[in-house]
């Protein structure tokens, strides 16, 4: 029986670039033959894609913050047992596009929720499957908009307003204190290949993946 995997999410603001590290990262795994499943929140599955649909679709101006935060709960489930809990037992690292502490800046920072009903519709993901690390590429929204040259307009989450996503930021810095050493910034401002090679040195430093 081969031993359990390792969970590594990633995390940041809208345009920060996880889709682009996680690819660079699978990229790097495969030619160190790294068994890996790649996947994302809300999604990774046929359920929770469905899920995604109804949380990002721009024309649903009318869901509660509840409401909200509440789908993106059951998808994380529905993703935990499709897609992540099976790799992990097949040994495999998981790389992850957002997790628990997305729902954390989203829909606590930035939606006010309180962090105790986060807590409390999340209760199962917390108690069986915390992230091994959480790389939050820190880079300020506005900044990372730019990168992505401006909001998607069907986007629901991008169009929330700067405001919001200032809040957002906030409460990832936050979180930095709050979860030390599972909760790990990573200075993205240089080339996408500088922060490549800074995400492998900290998987490489804690035993996560093996050296070149």
């Amino acid at each position: 029986m081969s031993a359990r995997g390792k969970f590594i999410a990633f995390e940041g603001c809208e345009g920060a670039g996880k889709s682009t590290q996680m690819r660079l990262l699978s990229e790097l795994l495969q030619k160190r033959g790294v068994p890996h499943t790649v996947t994302r929140e809300p999604g990774g599955g046929e359920i929770s894609e469905a899920i995604r649909k109804v949380i990002l679709n721009g024309k649903f101006t009318a869901m509660t913050d509840e409401c909200e935060a509440l789908l993106y709960a059951a998808a994380r489930v529905q993703h935990l047992a499709d897609t992540v809990a099976p790799a992990l037992e097949r040994g495999e690292l998981v790389l992850c596009d957002r997790y628990i502490f997305s729902s954390y800046a989203y829909q606590g920072s930035g939606r006010g929720l309180p962090r105790s009903f986060l807590e409390q519709i999340n209760s199962y993901a917390l108690a069986h499957f915390m992230p091994d690390l959480a790389l939050f590429l820190d880079i300020p929204p506005a900044l990372a908009f730019d990168r992505k040259h401006g909001v998607d307009e069907n986007d629901r989450m991008e169009c929330a307003g700067e405001g919001f996503h200032v809040r957002v930021y906030a409460g990832y810095r936050q979180m930095l204190g709050e979860f030390p050493g599972v909760f790990v910034a990573v200075d993205c401002s240089g080339t996408k290949f500088e922060t490549n090679a800074k995400i492998a040195a900290m998987l490489e430093e804690r035993g996560i993946i093996p050296r070149a």
